[in-house]
């Protein structure tokens, strides 16, 4: 896509939805995404690219930063819900970027903020959650940088998380992952309170309307009345045919399935999160089940749970062939395009090992 960088006006303001998947964060970002103000396409999730970066060497080497522009911009063209018009020429945006600050999320959030340009929006955001982790390095080149903490009970999200093919099929690594990620989203929000909205998914469960106006509020777009009907969204009646992961997102969402985990869980896996994430869970206002005093997993027991998730995975891919075809090829098609870069690059660094398929 050709561009012409307008002095005169300032580029959209980038929002980073944080911290990690299976929150409800496409029901949010459909719902904004009725704005014409607002652009957020289908996240990157660049964190699945990140391994791949030190391979690339010094970036301050022309010819290596031009060849991770190139991938990048391959790796847009190979995720599974397709930009709406758009298209990007990667020795253009090389030539744009190669002045500034040389960064993987540099050349992401370019394309980003191009495709929001494009669109007319002034909110740019960007739903790779787990780039919570990489928040320094984007507030460095991005000082105006809004982030949108997005909290769900422990509970409830590592029962969605055990389920989707994105995550680990074992409930105390995912408990750790979300211990993980909701520290660094405290973290942020504690040390720049001014740039960080955290909401809490039960929230906005109660009351869309309430919630949506807080967003628009931290971010200067104007609420729309349009955005609580999600039946009349075409983006979110298309997404919601493409995964099973996605289907319940062109409808309003049920109260009532923020207690669903209670016949989806275990009363020791439901202990093991609640002794895991307690203090979060004291901080964010969820009151626990159970004494929440279950034994820390040593080094054994996560190797055992780390063996499990791998064989459930294998499984859960040739399951996600044989009953969904067309939502296996799509992630396939982006799994193994990494896996044809890291290829390529493990060609000048053989030490390296290989990468598990990305979903």
């Amino acid at each position: 896509m050709s561009h012409t960088t307008d002095t005169t006006s300032p580029r959209p303001l980038p929002l980073l939805m944080v911290p990690l998947r299976r929150c409800g964060s496409h029901a949010l970002r459909l719902r904004l995404n009725v704005s014409p103000a607002f652009h957020s396409p289908y996240p990157l999730h660049i964190v699945d690219f990140m391994p791949l970066v030190p391979l690339y060497g010094d970036l301050a080497d022309d010819g290596a930063y031009r060849q991770l522009v190139k991938d990048v911009v391959g790796l847009q063209a190979a995720i599974m819900v397709k930009w709406p018009g758009v298209h990007f020429d990667a020795d253009e945006i090389f030539e744009a970027l190669r002045h500034t600050p040389r960064s993987v999320h540099r050349i992401v959030w370019e394309l980003l903020l191009r495709s929001g340009e494009q669109h007319g929006a002034s909110v740019v955001m960007d739903k790779s959650l787990d780039s919570i982790h990489y928040a320094p390095e984007l507030m460095a080149l991005y000082p105006q940088m809004r982030f949108l903490n997005v909290v769900r009970d422990p509970r409830a999200q590592v029962a969605s998380m055990n389920r989707a093919i994105i995550h680990d099929f074992d409930t105390t690594l995912n408990a750790q992952a979300w211990v993980r990620a909701h520290s660094a989203g405290r973290a942020l929000a504690a040390s720049h309170p001014d740039r960080v909205l955290t909401i809490r998914y039960e929230d906005f469960l109660s009351d869309q309307e309430s919630i949506l106006r807080r967003v628009c509020q931290f971010i200067g777009l104007e609420f729309l009345p349009a955005m609580l009907d999600i039946g009349a969204s075409q983006e979110a009646r298309e997404l919601s045919s493409m995964s099973a992961l996605w289907e319940s997102n062109c409808f309003a969402p049920i109260a009532a399935n923020k207690d669903k985990f209670k016949s989806q869980l275990t009363l020791h896996e439901i202990e093991t999160i609640e002794t895991l994430a307690r203090e979060h869970m004291q901080h964010y206002g969820y009151e626990p089940m159970t004494p929440a005093h279950a034994p820390l997993p040593d080094a054994a027991v996560l190797e055992q749970c780390r063996a499990q998730s791998a064989r459930l995975r294998h499984l859960a891919w040739e399951q996600l062939r044989l009953n969904a075809p067309g939502d296996y090829a799509a992630r396939r098609v982006r799994a193994e395009y990494l896996e044809r870069v890291h290829q390529r690059l493990l060609a000048h660094s053989p030490d390296q090992t290989s990468l598990e398929p990305a979903a």
